[in-house]
Parts: structure tokens; sequence; C-alpha cells
């Protein structure tokens, strides 16, 4: 069946369109801040960057819905004296894909972006062995066109960071190439559903904690903060996951997931599974195809945060099927973004007073 065509919501491209890497992810915030903090009942800051947003706040259980704001990006470490900025990476990078890559620093020293280019030797002053390797990260930087040290440092600071400069468009239908898919999806499904639920009409029993987390991408840092200063009992951790329909992937190692087939429900040791039941009722109740994921371990989520916040809390962990993950140009199909709001609206509607996911 063809894809049908469709406008991105203002939403998502607004938080794609937010350069926010781990530890500077103002921007991100911003957007969540605008879009989120006249339609929650309680809206909430906090020390590492966290975005909360509560509905219903005197209901029982709480629900934790948490989305991260950060992505992947560069950080400035050093300047040499011809003006080249060298960097360290925030997240986990494929080295191979960072050379050549127009870049958008976020300059303290300007208050505004200073664009750049990051560069390597050319493959024309290779030798046969140099062309076979992976450069190492001194091995390459970012050129800004300054011709000196004083002058790079006149726009930017040592410790600013950088992002790629590869922006959100569609591709074909509802199929859509960004730099930043993970986790922008993942923001704005949990605050899209708030706003969805704030206009339903059916009152809810349970309270509904949505939350932009910081710093994911170095180590699930805002979901450890934010679980234990929330303290849910219930909470789904909504991330991206790999789509293995694409012809460089063995699905008898990584799974049968693609692109447009609905949400990942995972199952593991990570996973409440009186949630997963619960998860997999409201996809099939609201009509919503969904797609099983298997992971035997903590997931590279901020759910492996969150189930051991405090005394522990009944987690459940979706994904958004994506291809290319962490590199400049992730796809992601926009039909499964808005069905996994549908299924976590239906979700947090079936949640009855005082009920317990313990087992």
């Amino acid at each position: 069946m063809p894809r049908k065509s469709v406008s991105a919501p203002t939403f998502l491209t607004d938080l794609l369109g937010a350069h926010s890497p781990s530890g500077d992810e103002f921007e991100a915030q911003a957007v969540f801040d605008n879009h989120l903090s006249s339609v929650a009942d309680v809206y909430e800051k906090d020390a590492l960057g966290n975005r909360i947003a509560r509905l219903n706040p005197n209901g029982t259980p709480t629900l934790m819905l948490a989305g991260h704001l950060d992505e992947l990006g560069l950080q400035i470490s050093y300047v040499d004296d011809r003006g080249y900025l060298y960097f360290q990476m925030l997240g986990g990078h494929d080295r191979s894909m960072i050379s050549g890559r127009r870049v958008v620093i976020r300059s303290t020293k300007q208050k505004s972006r200073v664009r750049g280019v990051t560069g390597k030797r050319a493959v024309h002053l290779m030798n046969q062995e140099d062309r076979k390797k992976v450069p190492e990260l001194h091995e390459m930087w970012i050129d800004i066109g300054a011709r000196s040290k004083a002058e790079a440092l006149k726009r930017i600071n040592i410790g600013d960071t950088a992002t790629y400069d590869h922006e959100f468009e569609l591709v074909h239908g509802s199929v859509g190439t960004a730099r930043a898919f993970d986790n922008k999806v993942g923001a704005y499904i949990v605050g899209e559903t708030l706003i969805h639920l704030k206009k339903a009409k059916r009152k809810l029993a349970a309270q509904v904690v949505s939350v932009g987390t910081a710093q994911e991408e170095v180590g699930v840092r805002g979901a450890t903060t934010s679980s234990y200063a929330i303290n849910p009992q219930i909470a789904i951790a909504i991330d991206v996951g790999h789509a293995t329909d694409h012809p460089d992937c063995d699905k008898r190692k990584f799974g049968d997931f693609t692109l447009g087939g609905g949400p990942m429900i995972c199952r593991g040791p990570n996973i409440n599974p009186l949630v997963y039941n619960r998860l997999v009722k409201a996809a099939e109740k609201a009509d919503v195809s969904y797609q099983i994921e298997a992971d035997p371990r903590p997931t590279g989520t901020d759910g492996r945060a969150i189930q051991m916040a405090r005394k522990g809390v009944a987690t459940g962990v979706i994904s958004v099927p994506l291809r290319y993950m962490h590199t400049p140009s992730e796809m992601i199909d926009l039909a499964d973004v808005e069905a996994t709001v549908r299924l976590l609206v239906a979700f947090a509607q079936s949640l009855k007073a005082n009920e317990s996911f313990h087992f």
C-alpha cells in the first residue's frame, strides 16, 4: 500500500529544528516550554534541565512518560594556531560518519550559531593503508574559515557544542529524514500525548507526567533524577528502535521490524509484564498496529534508569522504528509516530484509580 502524503506537526518540526546536544539542550527545552507550559496543570524545570509537565496532579496512580530532548553532538576542546577546532564526542557517534559534514556551533561567545565543516585529509593524499582506516578523533577538525587561533576564539569558546546541519525534510509520503529523530520523536510523543489527554472529554484516573529528559545519550542522567523526584508507580520510556527492513541487516540477529509497521513494544527484564500486556491490549483497542521487540538486557533507553528508581517502577518501553540510527540522516515514518501517540493515550485512559502493576 503506498504511503499517504502528510504534513509534519509543528511541535515535531520545531523540536527537530532545535539543536540540543547532551548538556546543552536549551533550544529543545524552549520548544517543549512553548508547546506544553500552557497546557499542563503543573509545569516544572529542574537542575538537570528536565522538563516536567503534569496533568491531573491529584490522580493516582502516577504515570510517567519519558522522551529525551538531547541528541548527539560534538564539543570543542582545542583550537590550533591556524584556527582549526578539535572536538570530543557527545554520545555514541560512528566516527566514519563525522568528516565532510556541515555543522552548527552554538556559540556562547557570539550568542548565535557559527557554521563550519568537519574536515580530514583528502583521499588523494592517503596511501592504500590510510584509505582503509576510520580516522581517529584527533585526525578530524572543524573548519570555520578562521585564519588564526585568535580569530577563531573571537567567534567561539572552548566547550561550545556543535551538531550536524542536516535538517528535517519529507522524502516520500509520510517518510521523513532528519539528523535527530533520536529522540526528538520521543519528546514530541510524550508532549503530544499530554495535549491529546488534555483535550479529551474522558476524565483520567491517573496523574500523567510527561517528561522531556536531559542527557540520555551520555548515561540516562535526566531520567535518573526525574524518576526519583516524580516517584511514579508506572512509567513508559519512548525512544527509537532499529528498523531492520534494509539490505544489510540480519534478522536472525536483530529481529524483524519495519518502517510503517507501528510502534515496537518491548518485552524483557527491563519491562514489567503487566505493563506490556496492558500496552498490547491498549494498542488492539485503539486499532494501532504494533511490533514486538525482545530485549534480554536493560534497554538502551531511559527505561533502564526509571525501572530502578526508589523502590522500583512498573516500566514499559516503546520504540519508533528508525533506519540509520546515530547518523546525520535518520529516517522514520511519521505514521508510526502518530500511532504511538494514540497508543499512549489509550494506555493512560485505561488506568484505574489506585491500580497496581505489582506481580
